[in-house]
């Protein structure tokens, strides 16, 4: 059984490490499928039991093709561009309002669509703003990612992962805004002080393009920002009635693109092939590799150290769990993070306070690393769809410069609001 544990373990991190580094620039899925597929053949996990793991992240699914497909719709149909030209016109040829506008915008994205469509749909849009601004596109393109991460707790729509931990316990929207507001505030505040910081000197120069070049609003791309905004309401909804949220966001997707379609007497082909598909087995290969640390008896007993030092001392653990937890996310990817976070907490009854603390670690964390949240493996998708490339080692410097001091200082503003 020993032999097993340690198999077990040494394929999950044969995976993460695979996820992370990309060796032979094999995509990130091919490392997850492959120690999801390793599992099952060494008899390692029961290929029901990892059927069953994978079929958890369904509503993930739906969520990010219904996501997938506003964005492609929307980058043909020249939404992208249009929205370029007004955030270029509005910075007046000035690149640090042209960095706060970004991040304004991505913050609202964040909030009432979630990370994963600020990776998807806004990425995209931000680099067709540098394009027309004639400025080098990095320092932009990093809000997309970091800000993705950092007002991922807003709200429970914000971010997948908030559903995940909570599931049928999600608190009620005034309790939710009651715990996680001013962390949030916080969080984001610092994430955009210490981006600026750290791009300062790219951000010393104007902004070439003036936007005066008008790009027209088609009727097609009014449509999509239309059903954009549409999903943006139909989530909160869904959200305030606890309802899930991937099949809304696929409905909406999947609406918005055929009335586009059809309109413009198109056919679906380009888009289906321009789709991001390997996201979906990247996400499958994740949920199976946490079901295979499950059968190792990690949590029970995670559980039962997390309860007894609760009972020790209720506010280091807090602290504890919120700093264990955004590191392990960096590690395993916070989306299958949560999974094991939920059960955890569950199982040892934890507090507001420790549930919060743990929440926070889940959603601002991934900010460390390329690999810790699948809103940042989607930026990174989109980057290279662009021509773009960021090293892991890269994003993990200027993460530890940005990501620590706003981790501290959000489970900071939780303990000021938590009993």
């Amino acid at each position: 059984m020993l032999g097993n544990h340690a198999a077990t373990w040494s394929i999950a991190g044969f995976a993460t490490l695979g996820v992370i580094a990309r060796p032979w620039n094999l995509p990130e899925f091919i490392w997850a499928v492959t120690g999801a597929v390793l599992l099952v053949a060494f008899d390692l996990l029961p290929w029901r039991d990892a059927m069953a793991a994978a079929g958890k992240g369904t509503d993930v699914y739906f969520f990010l093709i219904g996501m997938m497909l506003l964005a492609e719709v929307a980058r043909k149909e020249g939404l992208f561009d249009w929205l370029a030209e007004q955030a270029v016109r509005h910075s007046r040829k000035s690149a640090s309002r042209l960095f706060a506008i970004v991040y304004a915008v991505g913050t609202l994205v964040t909030i009432f669509l979630s990370n994963d469509a600020t990776a998807v749909v806004l990425t995209p849009a931000v680099y067709a703003a540098t394009r027309a601004a004639k400025v080098e596109p990095l320092p932009y393109l990093f809000v997309c990612a970091f800000i993705a991460n950092a007002a991922s707790f807003v709200l429970p729509i914000s971010n997948p992962a908030n559903l995940v931990l909570f599931g049928a316990r999600m608190p009620t929207l005034p309790e939710w805004l009651h715990y996680f507001l001013l962390p949030s505030v916080a969080a984001i505040a610092a994430t955009f002080i210490l981006l600026r910081i750290s791009q300062r000197n790219a951000l010393r120069g104007g902004v070439e393009g003036s936007g005066d070049e008008a790009v027209a609003l088609t009727k097609a791309a009014a449509i999509v920002g239309v059903g954009i905004g549409a999903t943006a309401v139909v989530l909160l909804a869904a959200s305030t009635v606890g309802a899930d949220l991937g099949l809304p966001t696929f409905v909406c997707g999947a609406v918005v693109t055929a009335i586009v379609l059809l309109l413009g007497r198109k056919s679906p082909a380009s888009i289906v092939r321009d789709i991001s598909w390997s996201v979906l087995p990247l996400v499958a290969g994740l949920f199976i590799l946490v079901e295979g640390l499950n059968h190792t008896g990690v949590l029970p007993a995670l559980a039962d150290a997390l309860k007894r030092a609760t009972a020790a001392s209720p506010h280091a653990t807090a602290w504890g769990a919120g700093i264990v937890t955004a590191l392990v996310s960096n590690l395993i990817n916070n989306l299958p993070m949560g999974l094991i976070a939920a059960t955890t907490t569950h199982t040892a009854q934890s507090s507001p306070h420790v549930t919060g603390a743990v929440l926070i670690g889940v959603d601002l964390g991934p900010n460390l690393s390329v690999t810790g949240s699948l809103a940042t493996i989607l930026w990174l998708i989109a980057l290279r769809r662009e021509g773009e490339h960021v090293s892991a080692l890269r994003f993990l410097r200027l993460g530890v410069c940005v990501m620590a001091p706003a981790l501290v200082l959000s489970l900071l503003a939780l303990s000021l609001v938590a009993p």
